[in-house]
C-alpha cells in the first residue's frame, strides 16, 4: 500500500493526523488478522515536499529532495508506533541508512518479515533524489513480489475522467488500462510509476483509504475504487 503524506496529514495540509493513524492501523490489523501480507510505502509531503522546498527555499532540487526523504521516515516511525500500540508486529525499512531508528532496505529480508507476518513499513523512497514516492511503491511492490498496488488516497474514491471536485459531471472510471492512464495523464500516480507497473503487470487499485473497510475490501477483491490494470478499455 502507497500512504501519501496528505492522507497521513487528515483534514490538515501538515503535520500527522492521530485518526487517519489509527485508522490505518486498524485496516491493517484486519487484513493481517485473515493471513495477508502488507507492507507499506509512506510518503511525506505533510512534513517535507521536495518541490516546495527548492521554489520557496532557493535549495537546490536534489537537497530538497533528500530532505523529503527524512520526512518520509517521520511518517514511518508515527506508523510504525500507532500499530504497534494496538498489537501489531512491525518493521521500518529506510533507502537511506539511519540504523538507530530503522532497518535498511534489504529486499530478502523484508519478504522474510512478511512471511512471519510482520507489517514492513518503508521510508526514504528509492533513496535517489527526481524519483518520487510512487515510483518507490511501485518498486518496492514489484521487488517483493506483492500481488498488487493500493494507491490510498485521502477523500478520492477513486480515477475520474476529470477533477470531481471542480466538475459536477465528472466521471469515475471503475476500469483502467496503463496505457490510458499514461495517454489521457490521469493523475493516478506519476509516469514513471505507471511504466513500472504496466512492464510487471502490477495491479493498482486507486481508493479512499478514509472510507472505513476500503482495504480490506480491495483485499478480498471487492470492486473499491478505480483498478488499473493490463489490456483493459476505459470503463
Amino acid at each position: 500500500m502507497k500512504l501519501s503524506g496528505e492522507a497521513l496529514a487528515g483534514d490538515g495540509r501538515t503535520g500527522l493526523d492521530a485518526h487517519v493513524l489509527g485508522l490505518v492501523a486498524e485496516e491493517v490489523a484486519a487484513v493481517t488478522a485473515a493471513g495477508v501480507e502488507v507492507a507499506i510505502v509512506v510518503g511525506g509531503g505533510n512534513i517535507v515536499r521536495g518541490s516546495d522546498v527548492s521554489l520557496i527555499l532557493g535549495v537546490d532540487e536534489a537537497t530538497a529532495h533528500y530532505m523529503g526523504m527524512l520526512g518520509t521516515a517521520i511518517n514511518a516511525l508515527a506508523l510504525q508506533a500507532v500499530m504497534e500500540g494496538r498489537g501489531l508486529v512491525t518493521r521500518v525499512q529506510t533507502a537511506i541508512e539511519m540504523h538507530q531508528i530503522a532497518e535498511p532496505f534489504i529486499r530478502r529480508r523484508a519478504m522474510r518479515h512478511l512471511e512471519k507476518g510482520r507489517v514492513v513499513i518503508f521510508a526514504g523512497g528509492t533513496g535517489s533524489p527526481y524519483f518520487t514516492t510512487d515510483t518507490a511503491a511501485a518498486l518496492r511492490a514489484i521487488e517483493i513480489e506483492a500481488g498488487a498496488l493500493l494507491m490510498a488516497k485521502k477523500g478520492v474514491d477513486g480515477v475520474y475522467d476529470k477533477d470531481p471536485n471542480v466538475h459536477s459531471d465528472a466521471v469515475i472510471y471503475r476500469r483502467l488500462g496503463y496505457l490510458d492512464v499514461l495517454s489521457q495523464d490521469l493523475k493516478v500516480m506519476d509516469a514513471t510509476a505507471v511504466a513500472l507497473c504496466k512492464d510487471n503487470n502490477m495491479d493498482i487499485i486507486v481508493f479512499d483509504v478514509a472510507r472505513p473497510g476500503n482495504v480490506k475490501r480491495a483485499v478480498l477483491g471487492e470492486e473499491v475504487g478505480t483498478l488499473v490494470t493490463s489490456s483493459v478499455r476505459a470503463q
